[in-house]
C-alpha cells in the first residue's frame, strides 16, 4: 500500500444506538486499497457493530459511509455487493442444501459484472475447499464453513473486504495459513477490514489499527504501539481478548 494512497472508504462521525445503547458513539476512521486495517477492542466495544453499518445490514443514526467518493450509508447490502463491498460472519452463512460448488456458483453469478470473475476451479483450490466441492455445505467442518463464507465474498470480487472473526477456531498452522492469503489479497489491491480477538493474528497480518471502546476509537496506529497505551491496556484488563 503506497502512503499516499487515497482512502476507498471514509466513516465519518458514526452514531448507531439500538434504544438507549450507543453502539456506534461518533466512530470516524478510514482504510486504502491494499491495506489490512484491524478494528480491535473488547466485547461490545462497537466492531461487529461497525462492519453491520458498513456492509449495509444497519443504517446508521448519524454520520456517513462513503465508499469510493460516493456516499453509501444505508444502503442495502446486495447494492453495496455490486459496488464492492462484501463480507465474511461470525457464523458462516452459507445455503445448507447446497454443495459447496453450487454456493460458489450462486456468489460468481451475483458480483460485480464489470469484473471478471476468478473460476471456481481457482477459488476451490486456493482455498483447500477443492476436496469437498461437490458436498453439501452442511456437511463441512466449522473451519471449512469459514473458508466457503470467505470465498463466497471474494467470489463477488469486492474492493472492499471485511472479515468478521474469521480466525476464531483455527488452529495455528491454519492460522499462519490464512494469514498469508489475506496478505496476497491485500497485495492486490484489495481494501480489507479485519475485526478479531486473536492479537497475534491481528498483529501479523495488519498495517495499521483502530481500538474500540463503548463505541469509541480510543487508538489509531500499529499493534505494537497501542500495547503501550495506558488507555488501551486499561481496556482490554478490562475486556475478553486472546493475546
Amino acid at each position: 500500500m503506497s502512503p499516499d494512497a487515497v482512502p476507498i472508504l471514509k466513516v465519518n462521525d458514526l452514531l448507531k444506538r439500538f434504544g438507549g445503547f450507543h453502539a456506534l458513539d461518533g466512530l470516524t476512521f478510514h482504510v486504502s486499497p491494499g491495506e489490512i486495517l484491524g478494528l480491535v477492542g473488547p466485547n461490545g466495544s462497537g466492531k461487529t457493530t461497525a462492519i453491520n453499518v458498513i456492509s449495509g445490514l444497519y443504517a446508521p443514526d448519524r454520520g456517513d459511509v462513503v465508499f469510493d467518493g460516493v456516499s453509501v450509508g444505508g444502503m442495502a447490502s446486495h447494492k453495496l455487493v455490486h459496488r464492492g463491498i462484501n463480507r465474511t460472519f461470525q457464523i458462516p452463512k452459507p445455503f445448507l442444501s447446497l454443495t459447496v460448488r453450487e454456493n460458489i456458483a450462486v456468489a460468481l453469478a451475483y458480483g460485480r459484472a464489470e469484473v471478471t470473475p476468478p473460476s471456481t476451479a481457482e477459488l476451490l483450490v486456493d482455498f483447500h475447499l477443492d476436496a469437498v466441492a461437490d458436498r453439501p455445505a452442511s456437511e463441512l467442518n466449522s473451519a471449512q464453513q469459514k473458508m466457503l463464507d470467505l470465498v463466497r465474498a471474494l467470489a463477488t470480487r469486492p474492493r472492499l473486504l471485511l472479515l468478521d472473526e474469521l480466525a476464531a477456531g483455527l488452529n495455528p498452522t491454519e492460522l499462519d495459513w490464512i494469514a498469508g492469503r489475506i496478505k496476497t489479497l491485500a497485495k492486490s489491491g484489495m481494501a480489507i477490514i479485519v475485526v478479531e480477538h486473536l492479537m497475534g493474528f491481528i498483529e501479523q497480518i495488519t498495517d495499521r489499527v483502530i481500538v474500540m471502546n463503548a463505541g469509541k476509537e480510543i487508538f489509531e496506529g500499529t499493534l505494537a504501539v497501542a500495547v503501550k497505551v495506558p488507555e488501551v491496556i486499561e481496556v482490554f484488563l478490562g475486556g475478553e481478548h486472546a493475546a
